[in-house]
Protein backbone atom coordinates (compact mmCIF):
# COMPACT_ATOMS: atom_id res chain seq x y z
CA UNK A 1 0.00 0.00 0.00
CA UNK A 2 1.49 3.06 -0.90
CA UNK A 3 2.68 5.91 1.70
CA UNK A 4 0.46 8.89 1.65
CA UNK A 5 3.02 11.89 2.57
CA UNK A 6 2.31 15.11 2.18
CA UNK A 7 5.18 18.23 1.13
CA UNK A 8 3.88 20.36 3.39
CA UNK A 9 6.46 21.41 6.53
CA UNK A 10 6.65 23.69 9.63
CA UNK A 11 7.99 26.54 8.86
CA UNK A 12 7.21 29.42 11.21
CA UNK A 13 9.11 31.90 9.41
CA UNK A 14 7.18 31.41 6.08
CA UNK A 15 4.06 30.85 8.50
CA UNK A 16 3.26 27.39 6.92
CA UNK A 17 1.58 25.38 9.64
CA UNK A 18 0.12 21.72 9.35
CA UNK A 19 -3.05 21.64 7.42
CA UNK A 20 -4.14 18.69 9.91
CA UNK A 21 -4.69 21.60 12.19
CA UNK A 22 -8.30 22.81 13.15
CA UNK A 23 -8.81 26.09 12.54
CA UNK A 24 -6.21 27.28 10.51
CA UNK A 25 -6.15 23.71 8.11
CA UNK A 26 -10.58 24.46 7.68
CA UNK A 27 -9.55 27.87 6.33
CA UNK A 28 -7.27 26.35 3.63
CA UNK A 29 -8.73 24.05 2.65
CA UNK A 30 -12.05 25.91 2.02
CA UNK A 31 -9.54 28.59 0.30
CA UNK A 32 -8.31 25.33 -1.37
CA UNK A 33 -11.36 24.35 -2.58
CA UNK A 34 -12.30 27.82 -4.20
CA UNK A 35 -9.32 27.62 -5.93
CA UNK A 36 -9.96 24.39 -7.46
CA UNK A 37 -13.68 25.29 -8.22
CA UNK A 38 -11.95 28.73 -10.47
CA UNK A 39 -9.61 26.25 -11.99
CA UNK A 40 -12.27 23.80 -13.55
CA UNK A 41 -14.51 26.73 -14.36
CA UNK A 42 -11.23 28.37 -16.27
CA UNK A 43 -10.87 24.55 -17.97
CA UNK A 44 -15.18 24.22 -18.88
CA UNK A 45 -15.08 25.04 -22.75
CA UNK A 46 -11.41 25.93 -23.01
CA UNK A 47 -9.96 25.90 -26.69
CA UNK A 48 -7.75 23.22 -26.90
CA UNK A 49 -5.02 25.82 -28.52
CA UNK A 50 -5.02 27.78 -25.07
CA UNK A 51 -4.85 24.10 -22.61
CA UNK A 52 -0.76 24.36 -22.47
CA UNK A 53 -0.93 27.72 -21.34
CA UNK A 54 -3.54 27.94 -18.73
CA UNK A 55 -2.33 24.14 -17.08
CA UNK A 56 1.19 25.84 -16.80
CA UNK A 57 -0.52 28.94 -14.86
CA UNK A 58 -2.44 27.08 -12.81
CA UNK A 59 0.19 24.87 -11.98
CA UNK A 60 1.77 28.35 -10.78
CA UNK A 61 -1.10 29.15 -8.40
CA UNK A 62 -1.46 25.45 -7.16
CA UNK A 63 2.34 25.29 -6.40
CA UNK A 64 2.14 28.50 -4.61
CA UNK A 65 -0.88 27.80 -2.66
CA UNK A 66 0.64 24.53 -1.32
CA UNK A 67 4.01 26.43 -0.95
CA UNK A 68 5.96 23.73 -3.32
CA UNK A 69 8.91 25.07 -5.02
CA UNK A 70 8.90 23.28 -8.52
CA UNK A 71 6.21 21.65 -10.90
CA UNK A 72 5.86 18.99 -13.43
CA UNK A 73 3.11 17.25 -15.64
CA UNK A 74 4.23 13.94 -17.72
CA UNK A 75 2.26 12.58 -20.47
CA UNK A 76 2.80 8.95 -21.37
CA UNK A 77 1.78 8.01 -25.08
CA UNK A 78 -1.49 5.99 -26.04
CA UNK A 79 0.38 2.41 -25.89
CA UNK A 80 2.38 4.22 -22.44
CA UNK A 81 5.47 3.15 -23.84
CA UNK A 82 7.14 6.43 -24.54
CA UNK A 83 6.95 9.41 -21.76
CA UNK A 84 7.25 13.04 -22.24
CA UNK A 85 7.45 15.48 -19.65
CA UNK A 86 5.38 18.56 -21.23
CA UNK A 87 4.91 21.15 -18.68
CA UNK A 88 6.79 22.31 -15.77
CA UNK A 89 6.70 25.17 -13.13
CA UNK A 90 9.05 26.69 -10.54
CA UNK A 91 8.27 29.45 -8.26
CA UNK A 92 9.72 32.99 -8.45
CA UNK A 93 13.45 33.20 -8.08
CA UNK A 94 13.92 29.25 -9.16
CA UNK A 95 15.11 27.59 -12.20
CA UNK A 96 12.57 25.27 -13.99
CA UNK A 97 13.65 21.50 -14.35
CA UNK A 98 14.89 20.89 -17.93
CA UNK A 99 11.65 20.80 -19.92
CA UNK A 100 12.68 17.33 -21.53
CA UNK A 101 14.28 15.41 -18.69
CA UNK A 102 14.88 11.78 -19.27
CA UNK A 103 11.62 9.25 -18.12
CA UNK A 104 14.49 6.80 -17.69
CA UNK A 105 16.18 8.62 -15.04
CA UNK A 106 12.68 7.82 -12.73
CA UNK A 107 12.12 3.86 -14.26
CA UNK A 108 10.40 3.13 -10.25
CA UNK A 109 8.40 6.25 -9.67
CA UNK A 110 6.57 6.34 -13.48
CA UNK A 111 5.98 2.66 -12.86
CA UNK A 112 4.05 3.55 -9.74
CA UNK A 113 2.46 6.29 -11.70
CA UNK A 114 1.44 3.90 -14.52
CA UNK A 115 -0.19 1.33 -12.40
CA UNK A 116 -2.35 4.29 -10.57
CA UNK A 117 -0.62 4.56 -7.39
CA UNK A 118 0.15 8.13 -5.88
CA UNK A 119 3.53 8.47 -4.95
CA UNK A 120 4.96 10.35 -1.92
CA UNK A 121 7.51 11.13 0.61
CA UNK A 122 8.77 13.25 3.44
CA UNK A 123 12.42 12.75 2.51
CA UNK A 124 14.46 11.53 -0.42
CA UNK A 125 16.03 9.37 1.97
CA UNK A 126 13.13 7.26 2.74
CA UNK A 127 12.58 5.72 -0.91
CA UNK A 128 13.01 2.17 -1.28
CA UNK A 129 15.93 0.02 -2.01
CA UNK A 130 14.57 -0.75 -5.93
CA UNK A 131 14.04 3.42 -6.42
CA UNK A 132 17.58 3.78 -6.13
CA UNK A 133 17.93 5.58 -9.21
CA UNK A 134 15.28 7.77 -8.71
CA UNK A 135 16.34 8.46 -5.27
CA UNK A 136 19.63 9.48 -7.33
CA UNK A 137 18.03 12.04 -9.86
CA UNK A 138 15.43 13.47 -7.13
CA UNK A 139 18.95 14.70 -5.13
CA UNK A 140 20.10 16.23 -8.30
CA UNK A 141 16.95 18.30 -9.15
CA UNK A 142 16.64 19.34 -5.24
CA UNK A 143 13.69 17.26 -4.66
CA UNK A 144 13.68 16.34 -0.66
CA UNK A 145 9.75 15.72 -0.64
CA UNK A 146 7.15 15.14 -3.56
CA UNK A 147 4.51 14.47 -4.44
CA UNK A 148 2.97 12.62 -7.77
CA UNK A 149 -0.59 11.40 -8.78
CA UNK A 150 -1.83 9.86 -11.70
CA UNK A 151 -3.68 11.58 -14.48
CA UNK A 152 -6.67 9.43 -15.38
CA UNK A 153 -9.28 9.17 -18.18
CA UNK A 154 -11.73 6.68 -17.93
CA UNK A 155 -9.53 4.27 -15.73
CA UNK A 156 -6.67 4.92 -18.50
CA UNK A 157 -3.23 6.72 -16.72
CA UNK A 158 -2.34 8.70 -19.79
CA UNK A 159 0.09 11.01 -17.25
CA UNK A 160 1.49 12.70 -13.40
CA UNK A 161 1.34 15.29 -12.27
CA UNK A 162 3.84 16.19 -9.45
CA UNK A 163 5.10 18.79 -7.15
CA UNK A 164 8.10 18.90 -5.04
CA UNK A 165 10.16 20.89 -2.61
CA UNK A 166 13.72 21.14 -1.45
CA UNK A 167 12.13 20.71 2.44
CA UNK A 168 11.12 18.01 4.39
CA UNK A 169 7.09 17.61 4.82
CA UNK A 170 4.69 16.57 7.03
CA UNK A 171 1.50 14.21 5.97
CA UNK A 172 -1.12 14.94 3.30
CA UNK A 173 -4.29 15.21 4.92
CA UNK A 174 -6.61 13.26 3.69
CA UNK A 175 -9.04 15.77 2.52
CA UNK A 176 -6.31 17.10 0.83
CA UNK A 177 -5.22 14.08 -1.22
CA UNK A 178 -8.56 14.03 -1.99
CA UNK A 179 -8.98 17.42 -3.86
CA UNK A 180 -5.22 16.69 -5.43
CA UNK A 181 -6.56 14.11 -7.51
CA UNK A 182 -9.84 15.96 -8.69
CA UNK A 183 -7.16 18.43 -9.82
CA UNK A 184 -5.78 15.93 -11.85
CA UNK A 185 -9.06 14.83 -12.90
CA UNK A 186 -9.48 18.57 -14.70
CA UNK A 187 -5.87 18.55 -16.46
CA UNK A 188 -6.22 15.22 -17.62
CA UNK A 189 -9.25 15.59 -19.08
CA UNK A 190 -8.16 18.98 -20.49
CA UNK A 191 -4.92 17.30 -21.92
CA UNK A 192 -7.42 14.30 -23.66
CA UNK A 193 -9.85 17.04 -25.06
CA UNK A 194 -6.88 18.59 -26.71
CA UNK A 195 -5.43 15.48 -28.03
CA UNK A 196 -9.03 14.46 -29.13
CA UNK A 197 -9.25 17.35 -30.82
CA UNK A 198 -5.80 17.78 -32.45
CA UNK A 199 -6.55 13.77 -33.79
CA UNK A 200 -9.67 14.76 -35.04
CA UNK A 201 -8.89 17.66 -37.02
CA UNK A 202 -5.98 15.78 -38.46
CA UNK A 203 -8.49 13.22 -39.36
CA UNK A 204 -10.71 15.90 -40.81
CA UNK A 205 -7.53 17.46 -42.92
CA UNK A 206 -6.61 13.45 -44.25
CA UNK A 207 -10.37 12.62 -45.47
CA UNK A 208 -10.62 15.84 -47.31
CA UNK A 209 -7.57 14.52 -49.18
CA UNK A 210 -8.52 11.21 -49.34
CA UNK A 211 -11.91 12.77 -50.87
CA UNK A 212 -10.33 14.74 -53.42
CA UNK A 213 -7.70 12.03 -54.43
CA UNK A 214 -10.03 9.26 -54.48
CA UNK A 215 -12.18 11.30 -56.74
CA UNK A 216 -9.27 11.81 -59.30
CA UNK A 217 -8.80 7.78 -58.67
CA UNK A 218 -11.92 6.84 -59.48
CA UNK A 219 -11.72 8.95 -62.50
CA UNK A 220 -8.13 7.53 -63.19
CA UNK A 221 -9.31 3.98 -62.57
CA UNK A 222 -12.45 4.05 -64.95
CA UNK A 223 -9.72 5.44 -68.04
CA UNK A 224 -7.50 3.24 -66.92
CA UNK A 225 -9.05 0.20 -66.39
CA UNK A 226 -6.77 -1.43 -69.83
CA UNK A 227 -3.76 -1.71 -67.54
CA UNK A 228 -4.49 -5.30 -66.72
CA UNK A 229 -6.88 -6.59 -69.09
CA UNK A 230 -4.39 -8.70 -70.79
CA UNK A 231 -1.94 -9.73 -67.83
CA UNK A 232 -3.38 -11.38 -64.61
CA UNK A 233 0.54 -13.28 -63.95
CA UNK A 234 3.63 -13.75 -65.14
CA UNK A 235 3.93 -16.56 -67.04
CA UNK A 236 7.13 -19.13 -67.09
CA UNK A 237 9.91 -21.00 -65.16
CA UNK A 238 12.72 -20.41 -67.29
CA UNK A 239 16.04 -19.06 -65.49
CA UNK A 240 15.85 -16.06 -66.92
CA UNK A 241 12.09 -15.15 -65.81
CA UNK A 242 13.24 -16.75 -62.61
CA UNK A 243 15.97 -14.57 -62.25
CA UNK A 244 13.43 -11.03 -62.81
CA UNK A 245 11.38 -12.56 -60.03
CA UNK A 246 13.68 -13.14 -57.81
CA UNK A 247 14.50 -9.28 -58.12
CA UNK A 248 10.91 -8.43 -58.09
CA UNK A 249 10.91 -9.78 -54.72
CA UNK A 250 13.54 -8.33 -53.33
CA UNK A 251 13.00 -4.67 -54.09
CA UNK A 252 9.14 -4.96 -53.75
CA UNK A 253 8.60 -4.65 -50.29
CA UNK A 254 11.54 -1.21 -50.21
CA UNK A 255 10.35 2.01 -51.47
CA UNK A 256 13.20 2.86 -53.80
CA UNK A 257 12.83 3.94 -57.39
CA UNK A 258 13.11 1.08 -59.95
CA UNK A 259 13.95 1.23 -63.26
CA UNK A 260 12.44 -1.69 -65.44
CA UNK A 261 14.55 -1.95 -68.92
CA UNK A 262 13.58 -4.77 -71.66
CA UNK A 263 12.67 -4.47 -76.01
CA UNK A 264 8.62 -3.49 -76.72
CA UNK A 265 6.80 -5.99 -75.75
CA UNK A 266 8.51 -8.02 -73.28
CA UNK A 267 6.30 -7.44 -70.20
CA UNK A 268 7.49 -4.48 -68.80
CA UNK A 269 4.06 -3.05 -67.58
CA UNK A 270 3.47 -6.24 -66.05
CA UNK A 271 6.57 -6.34 -64.26
CA UNK A 272 5.99 -2.81 -62.71
CA UNK A 273 2.17 -4.12 -61.98
CA UNK A 274 3.80 -7.16 -59.84
CA UNK A 275 6.16 -4.93 -58.10
CA UNK A 276 3.21 -3.04 -56.88
CA UNK A 277 1.07 -5.59 -55.69
CA UNK A 278 3.96 -6.98 -54.06
CA UNK A 279 4.83 -3.54 -52.05
CA UNK A 280 3.43 -2.13 -49.03
CA UNK A 281 1.56 0.41 -51.24
CA UNK A 282 -0.66 -2.48 -52.86
CA UNK A 283 -3.93 -0.81 -51.59
CA UNK A 284 -3.59 2.48 -53.30
CA UNK A 285 -4.04 3.32 -57.36
CA UNK A 286 -0.97 2.43 -59.28
CA UNK A 287 -0.96 5.41 -61.37
CA UNK A 288 0.69 4.76 -65.00
CA UNK A 289 1.85 7.48 -67.32
CA UNK A 290 2.93 6.42 -71.28
CA UNK A 291 5.33 9.20 -71.27
CA UNK A 292 5.73 9.11 -75.47
CA UNK A 293 2.01 9.27 -75.68
CA UNK A 294 1.14 12.69 -73.95
CA UNK A 295 2.16 15.78 -75.66
CA UNK A 296 5.22 18.38 -75.02
CA UNK A 297 2.81 21.13 -74.40
CA UNK A 298 1.16 19.09 -71.85
CA UNK A 299 2.89 16.80 -69.91
CA UNK A 300 3.99 19.07 -67.12
CA UNK A 301 -0.04 19.59 -66.17
CA UNK A 302 -0.46 16.13 -66.53
CA UNK A 303 1.59 15.15 -64.28
CA UNK A 304 1.93 18.25 -61.71
CA UNK A 305 -1.68 19.88 -62.47
CA UNK A 306 -2.67 22.76 -63.08
CA UNK A 307 -4.65 26.08 -61.47
CA UNK A 308 -7.35 27.50 -63.17
CA UNK A 309 -6.54 30.18 -65.88
CA UNK A 310 -2.67 28.67 -65.93
CA UNK A 311 -3.04 28.68 -69.89
CA UNK A 312 -5.57 29.07 -72.57
CA UNK A 313 -8.33 26.98 -72.41
CA UNK A 314 -7.61 25.60 -68.61
CA UNK A 315 -11.19 26.27 -67.33
CA UNK A 316 -10.34 24.15 -63.73
CA UNK A 317 -8.59 23.06 -61.59
CA UNK A 318 -7.03 20.02 -62.01
CA UNK A 319 -4.52 17.65 -59.34
CA UNK A 320 -1.76 15.69 -61.66
CA UNK A 321 -0.87 11.92 -61.83
CA UNK A 322 1.47 12.65 -58.64
CA UNK A 323 -0.89 13.99 -56.42
CA UNK A 324 -3.25 11.16 -58.08
CA UNK A 325 -0.44 8.46 -56.86
CA UNK A 326 0.16 9.99 -53.19
CA UNK A 327 0.90 7.22 -50.77
CA UNK A 328 0.75 4.95 -54.41
CA UNK A 329 2.74 4.44 -57.11
CA UNK A 330 3.34 6.08 -60.27
CA UNK A 331 4.78 4.11 -63.32
CA UNK A 332 6.52 6.38 -65.80
CA UNK A 333 6.21 4.37 -68.70
CA UNK A 334 8.93 5.23 -71.26
CA UNK A 335 10.50 7.14 -69.59
CA UNK A 336 13.24 8.11 -72.31
CA UNK A 337 11.22 9.79 -74.28
CA UNK A 338 11.13 12.28 -71.01
CA UNK A 339 10.70 15.84 -72.98
CA UNK A 340 14.38 17.29 -71.49
CA UNK A 341 12.83 20.77 -70.98
CA UNK A 342 11.14 19.34 -68.26
CA UNK A 343 13.42 16.56 -67.03
CA UNK A 344 15.11 18.88 -64.66
CA UNK A 345 11.29 19.17 -62.80
CA UNK A 346 11.56 15.40 -62.53
CA UNK A 347 14.41 15.45 -61.08
CA UNK A 348 13.57 17.70 -58.08
CA UNK A 349 10.02 15.52 -56.99
CA UNK A 350 12.82 12.39 -57.13
CA UNK A 351 14.79 14.34 -54.89
CA UNK A 352 12.84 15.95 -52.52
CA UNK A 353 9.12 15.20 -53.72
CA UNK A 354 7.97 18.44 -53.99
CA UNK A 355 6.54 20.40 -57.09
CA UNK A 356 4.20 23.33 -57.64
CA UNK A 357 1.22 23.07 -60.17
CA UNK A 358 1.10 24.86 -63.43
CA UNK A 359 0.39 28.56 -62.74
CA UNK A 360 1.17 28.07 -58.94
CA UNK A 361 3.72 28.97 -56.53
CA UNK A 362 2.29 26.53 -53.59
CA UNK A 363 4.90 23.67 -52.99
CA UNK A 364 3.11 20.37 -52.71
CA UNK A 365 5.01 17.45 -50.91
CA UNK A 366 3.74 14.06 -51.69
CA UNK A 367 4.85 9.97 -51.13
CA UNK A 368 5.07 8.55 -54.15
CA UNK A 369 6.92 5.09 -55.17
CA UNK A 370 8.26 5.46 -58.72
CA UNK A 371 8.70 2.57 -61.21
CA UNK A 372 10.07 4.05 -64.52
CA UNK A 373 10.37 1.81 -67.35
CA UNK A 374 12.10 2.12 -71.10
CA UNK A 375 13.20 -0.20 -74.07
CA UNK A 376 15.67 2.89 -75.00
CA UNK A 377 19.48 2.65 -73.77
CA UNK A 378 19.26 5.38 -71.67
CA UNK A 379 23.03 4.95 -71.04
CA UNK A 380 23.45 5.85 -74.96
CA UNK A 381 21.09 8.84 -74.23
CA UNK A 382 22.53 9.96 -71.67
CA UNK A 383 26.06 10.26 -73.32
CA UNK A 384 24.09 11.51 -76.75
CA UNK A 385 23.22 14.51 -74.42
CA UNK A 386 19.19 13.79 -74.84
CA UNK A 387 18.81 12.50 -71.15
CA UNK A 388 20.15 13.95 -67.71
CA UNK A 389 22.81 12.11 -66.35
CA UNK A 390 21.99 13.22 -63.17
CA UNK A 391 18.25 12.26 -63.46
CA UNK A 392 18.93 8.55 -65.04
CA UNK A 393 21.10 8.17 -61.76
CA UNK A 394 18.44 8.78 -59.88
CA UNK A 395 16.00 6.60 -62.15
CA UNK A 396 18.72 3.58 -61.78
CA UNK A 397 18.21 2.48 -58.27
CA UNK A 398 17.67 -0.77 -58.53
CA UNK A 399 17.71 -1.51 -62.24
CA UNK A 400 15.40 -5.25 -63.72
CA UNK A 401 16.04 -5.88 -67.62
CA UNK A 402 13.48 -8.09 -68.60
CA UNK A 403 14.43 -10.62 -71.38
CA UNK A 404 13.23 -10.80 -74.82
CA UNK A 405 11.38 -14.06 -75.69
CA UNK A 406 14.08 -14.96 -77.71
CA UNK A 407 16.07 -15.47 -74.49
CA UNK A 408 13.61 -17.48 -72.58
CA UNK A 409 12.33 -20.02 -75.73
CA UNK A 410 11.62 -22.84 -72.86
CA UNK A 411 8.35 -20.40 -71.79
CA UNK A 412 6.91 -20.28 -75.19
CA UNK A 413 4.95 -23.24 -74.65
CA UNK A 414 3.46 -22.57 -71.31
CA UNK A 415 2.53 -18.47 -72.98
CA UNK A 416 0.92 -20.02 -75.66
CA UNK A 417 -1.44 -22.34 -74.09
CA UNK A 418 -2.26 -19.90 -71.55
CA UNK A 419 -3.12 -17.63 -74.54
CA UNK A 420 -5.02 -19.79 -76.04
CA UNK A 421 -7.40 -21.00 -73.01
CA UNK A 422 -7.87 -17.08 -72.79
CA UNK A 423 -8.94 -16.88 -76.20
CA UNK A 424 -11.02 -20.27 -76.51
CA UNK A 425 -13.01 -19.44 -73.66
CA UNK A 426 -13.39 -15.62 -75.06
CA UNK A 427 -14.73 -16.61 -77.91
CA UNK A 428 -16.78 -20.13 -76.86
CA UNK A 429 -14.70 -22.87 -78.60
CA UNK A 430 -12.76 -26.11 -77.00
CA UNK A 431 -8.75 -26.07 -77.90
CA UNK A 432 -7.28 -29.70 -76.88
CA UNK A 433 -4.26 -29.74 -79.19
CA UNK A 434 -1.70 -27.69 -80.32
CA UNK A 435 0.20 -29.38 -83.56
CA UNK A 436 3.69 -30.36 -82.34
CA UNK A 437 5.09 -28.70 -85.65
CA UNK A 438 2.95 -25.55 -85.13
CA UNK A 439 4.61 -25.24 -81.81
CA UNK A 440 8.35 -26.45 -82.71
CA UNK A 441 8.33 -23.43 -85.26
CA UNK A 442 6.95 -20.85 -82.96
CA UNK A 443 9.79 -21.74 -80.77
CA UNK A 444 12.21 -21.43 -83.45
CA UNK A 445 10.41 -17.87 -84.48
CA UNK A 446 12.52 -15.03 -83.01
CA UNK A 447 9.54 -12.88 -82.01
CA UNK A 448 10.43 -9.65 -82.80
CA UNK A 449 7.60 -8.47 -80.98
CA UNK A 450 7.95 -10.56 -78.28
CA UNK A 451 4.95 -11.58 -75.69
CA UNK A 452 2.66 -9.14 -77.30
CA UNK A 453 3.35 -10.31 -80.61
CA UNK A 454 3.05 -13.68 -79.45
CA UNK A 455 -0.32 -12.80 -77.54
CA UNK A 456 -1.61 -11.66 -81.38
CA UNK A 457 -0.73 -14.66 -83.09
CA UNK A 458 -2.20 -16.90 -80.72
CA UNK A 459 -5.52 -14.23 -81.07
CA UNK A 460 -5.40 -15.04 -84.73
CA UNK A 461 -4.82 -18.63 -84.71
CA UNK A 462 -7.87 -19.46 -82.45
CA UNK A 463 -9.99 -17.18 -84.77
CA UNK A 464 -8.86 -19.30 -87.77
CA UNK A 465 -9.98 -22.45 -85.86
CA UNK A 466 -12.50 -24.73 -86.52
CA UNK A 467 -12.02 -28.13 -84.59
CA UNK A 468 -10.02 -29.32 -81.34
CA UNK A 469 -6.69 -28.92 -82.74
CA UNK A 470 -4.94 -25.03 -82.87
CA UNK A 471 -5.10 -24.12 -86.23
CA UNK A 472 -1.07 -22.13 -85.98
CA UNK A 473 -1.05 -19.12 -87.75
CA UNK A 474 3.31 -19.07 -88.00
CA UNK A 475 5.15 -15.51 -89.22
CA UNK A 476 7.04 -16.02 -91.46
CA UNK A 477 10.38 -14.35 -90.54
CA UNK A 478 12.22 -12.60 -93.08
CA UNK A 479 14.64 -13.41 -95.14
CA UNK A 480 17.88 -11.80 -96.38
CA UNK A 481 17.88 -11.55 -100.46
CA UNK A 482 20.56 -13.82 -100.73
CA UNK A 483 18.46 -16.54 -98.91
CA UNK A 484 15.83 -16.57 -101.26
CA UNK A 485 18.53 -16.93 -103.95
CA UNK A 486 20.16 -20.20 -102.22
CA UNK A 487 19.50 -23.59 -104.17
CA UNK A 488 17.12 -25.79 -101.73
CA UNK A 489 18.96 -28.03 -100.51
CA UNK A 490 20.99 -25.34 -99.06
CA UNK A 491 18.59 -23.55 -97.61
CA UNK A 492 17.73 -26.71 -95.68
CA UNK A 493 21.19 -26.87 -94.52
CA UNK A 494 21.48 -23.57 -92.99
CA UNK A 495 17.96 -24.14 -91.86
CA UNK A 496 18.91 -27.73 -89.75
CA UNK A 497 22.27 -26.27 -88.31
CA UNK A 498 20.35 -23.47 -86.81
CA UNK A 499 17.87 -25.84 -85.25
CA UNK A 500 21.34 -27.86 -83.81
CA UNK A 501 22.81 -24.93 -82.62
CA UNK A 502 19.64 -23.63 -80.68
CA UNK A 503 19.28 -27.27 -79.64
CA UNK A 504 23.24 -27.08 -78.65
CA UNK A 505 24.05 -29.71 -80.93
CA UNK A 506 22.12 -32.21 -78.99
CA UNK A 507 19.66 -34.74 -82.00
CA UNK A 508 17.98 -36.72 -79.45
CA UNK A 509 15.98 -36.43 -76.70
CA UNK A 510 13.44 -33.67 -75.37
CA UNK A 511 14.18 -30.43 -76.36
CA UNK A 512 16.50 -32.07 -78.98
CA UNK A 513 17.22 -31.12 -82.60
CA UNK A 514 15.29 -33.80 -84.11
CA UNK A 515 12.25 -33.20 -81.93
CA UNK A 516 12.46 -29.50 -83.03
CA UNK A 517 12.40 -30.46 -86.52
CA UNK A 518 9.72 -32.98 -86.40
CA UNK A 519 12.29 -35.96 -87.33
CA UNK A 520 13.37 -39.18 -86.09
CA UNK A 521 16.56 -38.73 -84.17
CA UNK A 522 18.29 -41.41 -87.12
CA UNK A 523 16.23 -39.29 -90.13
CA UNK A 524 18.05 -36.33 -88.55
CA UNK A 525 21.29 -37.82 -88.45
CA UNK A 526 21.24 -39.40 -92.26
CA UNK A 527 20.01 -35.74 -93.82
CA UNK A 528 23.09 -34.31 -91.74
CA UNK A 529 25.69 -37.22 -93.62
CA UNK A 530 23.97 -36.17 -96.80
CA UNK A 531 24.58 -32.02 -96.21
CA UNK A 532 28.01 -32.42 -94.54
CA UNK A 533 26.75 -31.43 -91.24
CA UNK A 534 28.84 -31.25 -88.31
CA UNK A 535 29.34 -30.26 -85.27
CA UNK A 536 32.40 -27.82 -84.66
CA UNK A 537 35.17 -29.08 -82.47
Amino acid sequence: MTRRIVPIRQDTASGVQNLSEEGSGLSALLQFERLLSDLSATFVNLPSDQVDQEIERWMGRIGTFLDMKVGTLVQFSADQKRTRFTHTWAADGLEKLPSRPSAASYPWTLDQIRRGNVVQFTNVEELPEEAKMDQQCFREVGSISNISIPLSVGGTVVGALSFSSGFPSEPWPESYLERYRLLGDVFANALMRKRSDKTLQMAFNEIRLLKEQLEVENVYLRQQVRLFRDYEDIIGESQAIQHVLRQVEQVAETDSTVLVQGETGTGKELIASAIHRLSNRRDRVMVKVNCAAIPETLIESELFGREKGAFTGASSREIGRFETAHKGTILLDEVGEFPSQLQSKLLRVLQDWTFERLGSSKTITVDVRVIASTNRDLEKAVQEGSFRPDLYYRLNVFKITVPPLRDRKEDIPALIWWFVSKYAKKMDKTIETIPKQAMTAYQQYRWPGNVRELMNVIERSVILTRGTALDAYVPVEASPASDRELPLEEVERKYIIKTLQIAKWRIRGQNGAAELLGLKPTTLESRMIKLGIRRPK
